[in-house]
């Protein structure tokens, strides 16, 4: 029986398109698979900030950041926690991808078109010692473009690819089933979905119209992770964050279910480190929501104060924009699900941003008129929509009525006016001069001293009770579901391994089989390990997309 292409590729999000591009480039033959209408084509990647990690880029220079390959490595290393015997080949893949970051990456993405916000943004700054979790510089690059940004110059090339008779885009296509035929994986079978007008993010039609059974030399799975499936999510939860929580919203469409995974795994391949997620824990709920739980996440600057349901301020070193999972297990074992921000007009002015395309018109329209507007605000305009309309949002003129909407609005008498304001003055005492023991005080003087703070991510300090900067504004934090951190485990060429893998000659590739993005778990099976430095999941989309299409190039012949 002859082949219906040279490969097949299950996923058109990122790490798919990227994969397809760069077999298109090598002149193989790609059918493209994806359960979702074509308008949902670059999946989760549209929907992001399109923020990317590079080392020493001349974004960082322009800044006078020093940053080098030694220390982005000292700073992923860190952050990852390697200490698991299947940890082999994440940490081969996390060593290859800091390469990749502080050499060619930004010139091979330049070369395409895409371009990248002069600010350099400062995520996960960890708050430890040297060797702990966090970046030690600035390294988030966000593209000029965000998400979609990101996704255009890849489906350019996967488009061109369409029109020079390479690539067969078979959407609505849900795959059930990978085959062998004398011991190599080339068959690929599944349900054709019921075509669908849904706009891109909301859910689609699981009504099945027919099945289909397509041949190739080689499948690359892209098909992504868990973080739209709570059930799935709920069951792989690790023992170390205590009970799952009851209530969680959505960072993700109702699409990134991980069935596919359970695919790859049933067909031989080794899924490792399914307990290793990445959720946040600054979610809202959104006013304009597009799919089921929709949360946006807000990315803080340094200067709210971050209390826990009985307004507990959260201790050193958990700060808004520091530790994301040690927030998390902090919270996990507070006895409640959410936290509050506590803040005044000029900070929200100043430091919030919102996760998300959508909620950045202006860096996503690529307009410079737009970012300077945003810039001389009160309030950014996304930001201002969710003040007036978000339902996790209290604004109020004093403290006293603050306290009561907080109350208020979880239905629970948990907030204490007293016990809040004695811990929001004692902090307002250390602003009066140079020196303080608040650590968070010192870390916000800190980030002043970095121009890009400076100029648009941090406010100047001053007396949060100081009705001049009022008014006082509550948000209420829910955790949200966003990224898999553990996947299908592959060595350095993207091939999925066999069995229970773990280190040199455990785990032996399945023949045909490679997988790339979050499916990989970025690469490797968990190429961040326990956590993220962030700006990362993107670029591992990328890279090991590239890798894997690249390696089924050569398979193929």
């Amino acid at each position: 029986m002859a082949d219906d292409a040279d490969v097949i590729v299950i996923g058109a999000g990122l790490a798919g398109l990227v994969a397809t591009a760069e077999l298109v480039d090598a002149g193989k033959k790609v059918i493209l698979l994806d359960q979702e209408p074509e308008q949902s084509a670059g999946g989760q990647a549209h929907w992001s900030f399109g923020g990317l990690f590079f080392v020493d880029s001349p974004e960082q220079r322009r800044f006078r950041i020093k940053d080098s390959r030694e220390l982005a490595m000292q700073d992923w290393l860190g952050t990852a926690g390697f200490d698991r015997p299947e940890d082999h080949w994440p940490r081969q893949w996390a060593e290859a991808y800091v390469d990749f970051a502080a050499g060619e990456k930004r010139a091979w993405l330049r070369a395409q078109e895409m371009r990248f916000f002069p600010v350099v943004g400062w995520a996960e700054r960890g708050g430890y010692d040297a060797t702990g979790h966090g970046n030690s510089v600035p390294r988030f690059h966000i593209t000029w473009g965000t998400g979609p940004g990101v996704v255009a110059p890849f489906e350019r090339r996967v488009r061109a690819g369409v029109a020079r008779g390479l690539v067969q885009l078979r959407f609505r296509h849900r795959v059930t089933g990978l085959a062998r035929t004398a011991g190599a994986l080339d068959t690929v079978t599944g349900e054709v979905l019921e075509e669908s007008a849904a706009e891109r993010g909301t859910a689609s039609s699981r009504a099945v119209t027919g099945a289909f059974s397509y041949r190739a030399q080689a499948v690359i799975v892209t098909s992504g992770g868990i973080g739209g499936n709570h059930d799935l999510v709920r069951a792989q939860w690790p023992e170390r964050l205590g009970t799952p929580p009851a209530h969680m919203l959505s960072g993700v469409p109702a699409h990134v279910d991980g069935l596919m995974l359970g695919v790859a795994e049933a067909a031989g391949g080794s899924q490792i480190n399914r307990d290793r997620m990445w959720h946040y824990t600054e979610g809202i709920q959104n006013w304009d929501p597009i799919w089921a739980k929709h949360a946006i996440r807000i990315l803080p600057g340094p200067s709210s104060l971050w209390f826990d349901a009985r307004g507990r301020r959260l201790p050193v070193p958990l700060f808004p924009g520091f530790d994301t999972l040690g927030t998390l297990d902090h919270i996990m074992k507070s006895g409640h699900d959410y936290t509050w921000f506590v803040l005044d007009q000029r900070i929200i002015g100043k430091e919030f941003a919102l996760s998300g395309s959508e909620q950045n018109p202006d860096l996503t329209g690529k307009s410079i008129r737009d970012v300077i507007g945003r810039a001389r605000a009160d309030v950014p305009a996304p930001v201002k929509a969710f003040m007036d309309n978000g339902a996790d949002f209290v604004v109020e003129k004093d403290l006293a009525s603050l306290v009561r909407g907080m109350n208020a609005l979880t239905g629970e008498p948990l907030i204490d006016e007293a016990a809040l304001r004695r811990e929001i003055v004692a902090r307002d005492r250390e602003i009066s001069n140079p020196f303080t023991k608040d650590l968070q005080v010192t870390a916000l003087r800190g980030a002043r001293k970095y121009l890009g703070d400076k100029l648009i991510r941090t406010a100047a300090p001053h007396r949060i009770l100081d009705p001049a900067a009022g008014p006082l504004i509550a948000v209420k934090l829910h955790i949200l579901t966003r990224k898999s951190l553990g996947g299908l485990e592959t060595d350095l060429s993207s091939r999925v391994l066999a069995g229970p893998g773990g280190g040199p000659g455990r785990g032996a590739p399945v023949p045909g089989l490679y997988a790339a993005g979050e499916a990989a778990g970025f690469g490797g099976g968990g190429v961040h390990g326990y956590r993220s430095l962030e700006g990362t999941f993107l670029g591992g989309c990328i890279y090991s997309g590239r890798i894997a299409g690249r390696a089924a190039a050569r398979a193929v012949g």
